[in-house]
């Protein structure tokens, strides 16, 4: 039986026989930190989409420079998170706008069309839930799917996950909160607006130019700590 490592790398030089060029969806978290250290070493070309809730924000741009100056085969393209067409059609700490929902699968086949790579790559696991479980269980290698999305991580677990960024002294994944065990992206949540506080008030400044009225997570948690 394969190591969840000897796996990942298969699924990886499979569809690398089909194509010298990926698309992975990066988001500065643990998962895709990982992914495109495997991908970087077998493909010719990555091209890193990271799909942002505010754009320019120092504490995600650190990671995107740290992989640019590492791997000389890798490119980003931003684009905005597909969750922002669901924030602004519903006026979510927003003033609402028509515009057409998305979801993932939107942003995907977008971006293979834009890039013309067929093969997308993404963090998930079996070990994230049970949803997912039985999703890449159905999958060639348990990993690529019918419609070229591939996922090498099929078999970790977070330990895994962690055990390699260590070992190969890449980047700590960003966390937001002690109560996170799990990387998180940016979001109207009260761990990920105090840990910019402290962390990144210029982030923060940029999160609320953008949406002003979610400055009431920060100030229903300090009315609740005084």
């Amino acid at each position: 039986m394969l190591t969840p490592l000897e796996h990942a790398k298969k699924v990886i030089s499979t569809v690398r026989d089909r194509s010298n060029r990926a698309i992975l969806f990066y988001s500065a978290g643990k998962d895709s930190i990982v992914l495109l250290d495997l991908m970087s070493k077998q493909f010719d070309e990555v091209v890193c989409v990271f799909m942002y809730f505010v754009k320019d924000l120092e504490h995600i741009n650190k990671y995107i420079r740290f992989s640019k100056a590492k791997y000389k085969n890798v490119q980003f393209i931003e684009v905005p998170h597909w969750i922002l067409t669901k924030v602004y059609s519903t006026g979510f700490y927003c003033s609402p706008q028509k515009v057409r929902q998305l979801k993932l699968r939107d942003v995907i086949e977008s971006m293979k069309l834009r890039t013309g790579i067929p093969y997308a790559f993404i963090g998930e696991k079996q070990s994230d839930n049970m949803n997912r479980r039985i999703k890449l269980r159905q999958y060639e290698l348990e990993a690529i799917s019918h419609t070229n999305n591939v996922y090498p991580l099929s078999h970790w677990k977070d330990g895994d996950v962690r055990t390699y960024i260590e070992k190969n002294q890449l980047p700590t994944p960003i966390n937001y909160g002690k109560k996170k065990n799990k990387s998180v992206g940016m979001y109207f949540d009260t761990d990920v607006y105090l840990w910019l506080r402290d962390n990144y008030p210029d982030d923060l400044k940029k999160v609320l130019k953008q949406f002003p009225l979610s400055e009431k997570l920060l100030f229903d948690h300090d009315t609740k700590s005084n």
